[in-house]
C-alpha cells in the first residue's frame, strides 16, 4: 500500500513537472511572437492590437509584455501608450550580424555600389529558405519602403531570393516553391514555376537577377550572388530603387555594376566565383 502511495506521488510530481515545462514552452513561444509581431512595424502596438494581432488574450499579452520590458526587449511609449521592440532585441539580434563575419568587409562594397548607381545597396543571406537583409548603405535619392534590415522576405519574390535560387539546382527550387509557395504580391509576380525556372535561366546566364515590382509596385531591386571559398552563395547583394530611376534603358548597365561588385567582394573575402550556367 505504501508503495502504490509512493508511485501515485511519484507520477503526479512527474505530471506536474511536465506541465511545467510545457507551460514553459508555451510561454516562451507566445513571448516570441510578440516579439515577432513588434518587429513587423517601427509605429509600435498598442495592447489591444498585440492581442489581435498574436490571438492571445490581452492580460497574458499584458503579463509577457511586463516580463519582456524588465529585461529591456520590449519598452512601452506612454505618451502614445504603444510597445515597441526594446534595446535587449537589438543587441541580441545583432549578434547574428557579428557571426556572420564577413558583414563588415562588405560594407565598402555596398558603399561603392550605392555610389555607382545611386540606389540603396543591399546585403542578404538566405536563413530557413527566407531572405534576411543583414545591412544596407541607403540611397541619397528619395526611397519608398523596402524590406528593413532583419526584415524577412520569401525567396520567389526578391530580386535576392533569385539571384541565389538560379545556383540551386532545379530539385531544389522546387523544394523551395513547396515549402513556401510562390505568393502572388503584386500584379506583376512570378506565381508559374514554369515561368520561374525560365527566369532563373535568364539569371544564370547574365550573372544578375532582377525584381521587376514583383514585390512593391514601383520598385526594382537587381542583385548578385556572393560566393564563398566552395563557389557556393555566401550571400547577394543588390541594388533598390523607383523604376523611374532603374528604367528598362539602365537595367543592363546596373546589373553589370552590381555582378562586378559582388565579384569584387567574392574576392576580397576568398570566394570563388563558378562558371556560368546554361542549363
Amino acid at each position: 500500500m505504501g508503495k502504490n502511495v509512493i508511485r501515485r506521488k511519484s507520477l503526479e510530481t512527474r505530471s506536474a513537472s511536465e506541465a511545467d515545462r510545457d507551460g514553459g514552452v508555451q510561454s516562451v513561444d507566445r513571448a516570441l511572437s510578440i516579439l515577432e509581431t513588434l518587429a513587423e512595424d517601427d509605429e509600435g502596438y498598442r495592447l489591444s492590437d498585440l492581442a489581435v494581432r498574436t490571438g492571445l488574450s490581452a492580460s497574458t499579452v499584458h503579463r509577457l509584455l511586463a516580463t519582456l520590458e524588465s529585461r529591456r526587449f520590449v519598452q512601452f511609449d506612454r505618451a502614445v501608450s504603444k510597445w515597441h521592440v526594446g534595446v535587449r532585441s537589438f543587441t541580441v539580434g545583432a549578434s547574428f550580424a557579428r557571426r556572420r563575419n564577413f558583414t563588415a568587409q562588405a560594407i565598402p562594397y555596398l558603399r561603392k555600389l550605392r555610389d555607382l548607381t545611386r540606389e540603396t545597396a543591399n546585403l542578404a543571406v538566405v536563413d530557413d529558405e527566407f531572405i534576411i537583409v543583414l545591412t544596407r548603405m541607403e540611397s541619397r535619392e528619395i526611397m519608398r519602403s523596402l524590406t528593413k534590415v532583419g526584415g524577412r522576405v520569401a525567396m520567389v519574390t526578391s530580386g535576392v531570393g533569385k539571384a541565389v535560387l538560379a545556383t540551386y539546382s532545379d530539385e531544389d527550387v522546387g523544394a523551395v516553391i513547396r515549402h513556401h509557395g510562390m505568393p502572388r504580391l503584386t500584379e506583376k509576380s512570378i506565381v508559374r514555376p514554369s515561368d520561374l525556372f525560365k527566369e532563373l535561366a535568364a539569371v544564370r546566364k547574365q550573372g544578375f537577377a532582377i525584381d521587376d515590382e514583383e514585390a512593391q509596385m514601383g520598385l526594382r531591386c537587381v542583385a548578385a550572388v556572393v560566393y564563398n571559398a566552395l563557389a557556393e552563395p555566401l550571400a547577394a547583394i543588390s541594388v533598390s530603387g523607383m523604376t523611374s530611376r532603374i528604367t528598362d534603358d539602365r537595367l543592363p548597365e546596373v546589373g553589370r555594376m552590381v555582378r562586378e561588385v559582388a565579384a569584387e567582394l567574392t574576392a576580397a573575402l576568398g570566394g570563388v566565383v563558378p562558371e556560368p550556367k546554361t542549363n
